[in-house]
């Protein structure tokens, strides 16, 4: 059946884009937002869920606000690539990485961390180094303008 895989039909764009502004939309504000009954904004949503379009909702927290305000890209190389590649398994433990990107280019991956300050990114540096024996290039983040941007929402599966 055609859109198994994504949305369906203009009024999933609506209900994705809404929920993508507000996760905690009532059914009630979706329907109106829709222009469907309650009933079948729930239906819908719980379809969108079951075939994998909506993944979760969660909770946006400040970094500043729980003791991490200090934000880096740490790009990572093996320093043997012919060893198989481990790298991600062996970071996943390491509570201050928020993503691990594999990447074309000079690096293998590309992290993204949050951490309390300087002593404690160069401490995490250390800890990568030691634990998935890579080379490490850091860039630190000055000032974010936006992040964590939902993608385009833009139609139905063809």
């Amino acid at each position: 059946m055609p859109g198994d895989d994504g949305l369906t039909d203009q009024l999933d764009v609506v209900l994705v884009r809404a929920l993508l502004r507000d996760a905690r939309a009532t059914l009630a504000a979706l329907a109106q937002a829709s222009g469907l009954s309650t009933s079948a904004v729930q239906a819908r949503v719980r379809r969108l869920e079951k075939r994998g379009v909506i993944t979760g909702y969660r909770a946006q927290v400040a970094a500043e606000a729980v003791g991490a305000p200090l934000a880096a890209f740490i790009e990572i190389s093996p320093l043997d690539p012919a060893h198989q590649d481990l790298i991600p398994a062996q970071l996943e433990d390491l509570g201050e990485i928020e993503a691990c990107h594999s990447v074309a280019g000079d690096a293998a991956y590309i992290l993204f961390v949050r951490v309390a300050g300087p002593q404690r990114l160069e401490e995490l540096i250390r800890r990568i180094r030691d634990t998935a024996q890579v080379t490490t290039r850091t860039t630190v983040v000055l000032q974010t303008y936006f992040e964590e941007r939902p993608p385009m929402v833009l139609k139905p599966a063809q």
